[in-house]
């Protein structure tokens, strides 16, 4: 099987990379630069790819690489960092630009460099960088330019090595598919006969090496997520495996009842299943606190207490299982990467858990990934396309303290809002879409009388990753029923907003 090996470096693209290079039917996997190179060789790989990443490589405290890489005969692609870390390396200067890119640029480019067949001589990259290189290596030769940044793309084609200063694996560079297509079709020579199923029976197989006798616990809330990790974890190990479902009160409108029917005895998937009603310990602990990072670790920490219990229960249990994915990872911090918020089955773990190890056989994957891996696995389609659901359910979805009648409000705009959004045809064609609950309350007039009541806040994004997502453009008319039915059928509601925020600057969720 080909494989491409990406290199962390420690930037907040850096599976995003892997991911790209997989829609391409050629396996990918990351790994941590601290991996000696004589491993990283062990591995076969036919191309390496150096990721982007916070740091300044003319600073020594700087992450570094065996210089070794850059002649050992495999393709090597440096994109941001990796490609200042294969000038420095070589002996190229990289120094602090005049004046940082960020964002959309125009570049120039050189379309007889190998990673520019077919790519228009001008075409927009997404810059993101202070450092640039200034000088090439000796041996390379510059093949694209931006009218601040000298060396936006260099190659030495004889030694195989190419960098480029911008990200090609974001959906902003307009081409950049076809130059990392160029990179692992050409100079690797990969076949591109990589698929889903790959994944699946190689996941599988590992799991059950991984479990043995053992027992395992899976964490199911009944998202796509946690359903297709425990689709996954039953072909593995079977009854060994115990699925428990905790209703913390934080679900959405009749939810409960769906994951019953979906994962139950009458359900058709061969499980244990426990159904555990934790709500008014979950609202008990949640009493009175409203700082985002402070609720995600509460309901993070009480989750694993109530598996923990529910394991007693059972027996032995040697592994936890969860859904985690990918975006959930860099949000929560990945090696040197930033928290930009902890997730429940991540950052948000207790210091200790009374399993022997943690499964998350979906980490490395992105949502997308996910439903292709349930659809190979047999999940039906109204569960493998379900709307996406955090872990802490409305819990942050609700800004400020969570109580019983705001968790109420949210649940039935939300409903309101998602049969409006079906009955319209965009339930598809949404990535994600969701009703909160502002922590805001102003004057209003409902048949003659005064209110003060709260705002509703509606959200629905495009995005290919969820790593950035752009507000969806709503039709008037549908935005207008929507806040209508809202402020006429939900108890203490006289507001409903739309946010136009894209992500970055704001997240997917609002807490």
């Amino acid at each position: 099987m080909d494989k491409i090996l990406v290199i962390d470096f420690g930037g907040q693209y850096n599976q995003l990379i892997a991911r790209r290079v997989r829609e391409s039917n050629v396996y990918c996997e990351v790994v941590p630069y601290t991996m000696p190179l004589d491993e990283i060789l062990a591995k076969e790989p036919k191309g390496i790819i150096l990721t982007g990443g916070p740091n300044s490589v003319y600073d020594p405290e700087s992450p570094h690489y065996d210089p070794e890489l850059f002649s050992c005969g495999v393709p090597v692609l440096g994109i941001c960092y990796g490609a200042q870390l294969m000038a420095w390396t070589m002996g190229g200067k990289v120094e602090t630009a005049p004046v940082s890119e960020y964002g959309k640029t125009d570049v120039d480019v050189d379309i007889s460099g190998k990673l520019f067949h077919g790519v228009s001589d001008n075409t927009v990259c997404w810059m993101s960088h202070t450092d640039y290189i200034a000088e090439p290596p000796e041996g390379f030769r510059i093949t694209a330019h931006t009218d601040v940044c000298p060396v936006a793309a260099m190659e030495n084609a004889g030694k195989k090595l190419y960098a480029v200063q911008f990200h090609p694996e974001v959906t902003h560079t307009a081409e950049g598919r076809s130059m990392l297509n160029a990179f692992v079709y050409g100079p690797c020579g990969c076949k591109g006969d990589w698929k889903m199923d790959d994944f699946v029976e190689r996941t599988i197989a590992e799991i059950r090496n991984k479990v043995g006798d053992g027992k395992a616990l899976c964490a199911l809330s009944g998202g796509v997520d946690s359903s297709v990790a425990a689709v996954l974890m039953s072909k593995a190990i079977g009854k060994q495996l115990t699925c428990v479902f905790v209703d913390h009160g934080l679900l959405r409108k009749d939810e409960a009842e769906g994951v019953d029917r979906v994962f139950g005895p009458d359900g058709g998937f061969d499980l244990n299943y426990v159904h555990v009603d934790a709500r008014d310990r979950f609202f008990g602990k949640l009493a009175g606190v409203t700082e985002p990072e402070q609720k995600r670790k509460i309901i993070g920490e009480e989750f694993i207490r109530v598996f923990e219990e529910e394991a007693k229960k059972i027996g032995a249990v040697d592994y936890l299982v969860q859904g985690t994915i990918y975006p959930d990872v860099i949000e929560s911090g990945l090696g040197k990467s930033a928290v930009i918020k902890s997730h429940h089955n991540v950052g948000g773990l207790p210091d200790y858990v009374d399993f022997k190890e943690i499964i998350e056989p979906l980490r490395m994957l992105f949502k997308d990934e996910v439903r292709k891996a349930g659809l190979e696995l047999g999940l039906p389609e109204s569960l493998v396309y379900r709307q996406p659901f955090p872990g802490p359910g409305l819990g942050i979805r609700i800004i400020g303290e969570v109580t019983k009648e705001k968790v109420r409000i949210v649940q039935e705009a939300d409903a309101i809002y998602r049969e409006e959004i079906a009955k319209a045809g965009l339930d598809r064609k949404l990535n994600q879409y969701f009703a909160a609950l502002s922590n805001m309350r102003s004057v209003g007039v409902m048949g003659d009388f005064r209110t003060y009541d709260y705002a509703v806040v509606l959200r629905a994004v495009l995005t290919s990753d969820f790593m950035t997502a752009e507000a969806a453009e709503l039709p008037w008319e549908l935005l207008q029923t929507c806040m209508t039915r809202i402020v006429n059928e939900v108890d203490g509601v006289n507001r409903v907003m739309y946010d136009l925020t894209t992500k970055p600057p704001a997240t997917v969720e609002l807490e």
